[in-house]
């Protein structure tokens, strides 16, 4: 619908049905043209209040993203707009509605090539080439220019490279950087309308919009944006002003800021008590872990603890770190060199601070190397290793300097592992950390979020061949484990064999393992051996065995040995579109866990939740 029936329209139809009205055309555009614009400035050192802008069009698209940069702080005087017709003016012949008539200006300005002289910015919503190479060289130092005609804008990006390399650009073309896409705003802005009853979508709403989507780009983008957009700078800077269209974290940024913001400006009929609730209900729809972890995350943010995390020059761990530090998860101790460190942040445009967000040990300087070296020469001294040969390993291997950290007492849990062997990491924690008293045996558990419901599965990592003392005893550690996340475990001991129907070497072991779980630990379901179908299939195994133990679906599975658990992960990450959690280790005397190459900044994240939940229901 053009201007200036579309604005007609819209008015009357909110006078007469009482209920949120939008114009797609108008306000979807303007809330994306307000948050790249809210970036530009904050990436320029700019006042909103300051700048002057010059817009091409005057049309309903135009109209609307003038109005909304007037309510993020653009101010009335500095802007100047043009049509077909040259600058909008009070003494101009050619007519003037209303709506344009709003935006016309005493000046001496006629045309759009002389209102560009020395502009901050440029908005285009009009025609292909408006504007040329000569507009661009005229405008200030480092302009802003948003061509957004479609699909050939009013300058092409290449074009105006050329003459001012300095410029931050925006169009509406996907293949440019910082594309102003409607679909940012949908359908997340009417979902927190929807959610908080609100009569009206008004100003302050789209502006809170504009600002959740603005905020976006200050932190790490999710996994799926960088798998999707490999190879692309998903950094806060001249190319990354915008968000990426199909960001999954929209819908838990988006709608909070919108319920808050109708609540505050007295249009929210069902104002929404807990934002932060709200905000963590939504997270279930971009995070399939969310609801699973929630438990975890309660109990970690209980007390605040103390996490160490090896690896801290990696991007994958200090993306970590700043999702811990922004939900106040821990006090986060990075291993690793601080210029390196703070050279890493800056390039992945990460906001956390050295010294104000997290600590950084160096294991390259000469204090930390000798006095985590003498003791770790303590501990290894009967095993071969001389002082200096500690000392060596001190300096080259971070996971060594975290987990003494771990063991002295510097730290209440630590994380390492995201890039060299499993195997490698977790030998070298086990002999730093030791087990448990009454654990023989060291194991990891992964959890699988699929679309059928969640399953636990060990041991995935560790035991080549565990014997059947060995399973018996990991089955009750993820048993407990599993009772953490506020689930009753349904244990499964699975084989070739249905309840006896083979007398191999491994379907006795998990016979023999399954009868000795099962007289040592009567108040947890279990039964076994079994295939893997009448583990989660109830008819299935009562078919076979109408007396079993085990009711329902078991929803932890223990395997043989170490190829069937750890090929049935890979099969039910891949195959069954499984979201894993973990691996989580079984066993140790402190909360230290191995993450593998393949787990993401979120993945991480989940880990370090389980780790610190840990420690302090420990303590409980």
């Amino acid at each position: 619908i053009k201007a200036p029936e579309c604005f007609e329209i819209e008015s009357r139809l909110r006078e007469k049905m009482k209920i949120p009205v939008f114009h797609d055309d108008q306000h979807g555009t303007a809330i994306v043209v307000g948050a790249g614009m809210l970036n530009a400035m904050r990436y320029l050192g700019k006042d909103m209040g300051e700048i002057k802008l010059v817009c091409s069009g005057a049309g309903a698209a135009a109209l609307a993203c003038l109005n909304m940069l007037k309510t993020l702080g653009v101010k009335d005087e500095n802007i100047i707009v043009c049509d077909q017709h040259g600058v909008l003016r009070h003494d101009r012949e050619a007519p003037m509605d209303q709506y344009k008539a709003r935006y016309a200006r005493e000046t001496d300005l006629t045309t759009l090539k002389e209102a560009l002289v020395g502009a901050d910015a440029f908005l285009g919503l009009s025609v292909p080439g408006v504007i040329d190479q000569d507009d661009v060289k005229n405008m200030a130092d480092r302009p802003v220019i948003f061509a957004l005609a479609n699909p050939t804008p009013e300058i092409m990006p290449e074009l105006v490279k050329e003459v001012r390399p300095d410029a931050l650009i925006a169009t509406g073309r996907s293949d440019y950087p910082n594309q102003v896409n409607n679909v940012l705003c949908f359908p997340f802005l009417f979902r927190g309308a929807l959610d908080c009853g609100a009569t009206v979508i008004n100003e302050e709403m789209k502006a809170a919009c504009a600002e959740a989507i603005a905020a976006m780009v200050h932190s790490p983008p999710s996994d799926e944006v960088l798998s999707t957009y490999q190879g692309e700078q998903l950094t806060f800077g001249p190319e990354y002003l915008i968000p990426k269209p199909f960001d999954p974290r929209l819908i838990m940024e988006i709608p909070p800021g919108v319920a808050k913001a109708a609540e505050e400006s007295g249009v929210a009929a069902r104002p929404i008590e807990d934002l932060d609730a709200y905000r963590d209900d939504l997270s279930r729809f971009v995070f399939r872990s969310g609801m699973l972890m929630k438990p975890m995350f309660e109990a970690a943010r209980s007390t605040k603890r103390r996490l160490v995390l090896a690896e801290g020059e990696g991007g994958k761990m200090l993306q970590a770190c700043q999702l811990i530090v922004s939900e106040q998860l821990a006090d986060v101790t990075l291993v690793g060199r601080p210029h390196v460190i703070e050279d890493k942040i800056k390039s992945m445009g990460l906001s956390i601070v050295p010294g104000k967000d997290f600590d950084i040990v160096d294991n390259l300087n000469d204090d930390v190397i000798t006095s985590i070296g003498e003791e770790y020469h303590g501990l290894m001294a009967r095993q071969g290793m001389t002082p200096k040969a500690a000392q060596t390993r001190v300096r080259a291997n971070t996971t060594v300097v975290a987990s003494m950290l771990l063991r002295r007492g510097d730290a209440d849990a630590m994380l390492c592992g995201t890039f060299g062997t499993y195997g490698k990491h977790l030998q070298m924690v086990d002999e730093i950390i030791g087990r448990k008293q009454e654990s023989p045996v060291v194991g990891a558990l992964t959890v699988l979020i699929l679309p059928q419901g969640t399953i636990f599965l060990t041991d995935t990592h560790v035991n080549f061949d565990p014997t059947a003392e060995q399973l018996c005893v990991l089955a009750k550690l993820a048993a407990d484990e599993i009772r953490r996340f506020g689930i009753q475990p349904k244990a499964a001991f699975l084989s070739h064999s249905n309840f006896g129907s083979s007398s191999t070497p491994s379907a006795t072991k998990v016979r023999e393992a399954t009868a000795m779980f099962m007289e040592r630990y009567p108040d947890i379901e279990a039964d076994g051996e079994m295939h893997a179908d009448a583990a989660l299939d109830e008819k299935v195994r009562l078919d076979l065995l109408p007396e079993s133990k085990l009711t329902g679906s078991a929803n932890l599975l223990i395997c043989p040995n170490l190829d069937s658990a750890n090929i049935a992960r890979n099969l039910l990450k891949v195959l069954g579109n499984g979201v894993t959690v973990g691996p989580v280790l079984l066993g140790l005397e402190k909360e230290a866990h191995v993450a593998t190459a393949s787990n993401s900044p979120r993945g991480i994240f989940n880990m370090a939740a389980v780790a610190l939940a840990n420690v302090n229901r420990g303590d409980d």
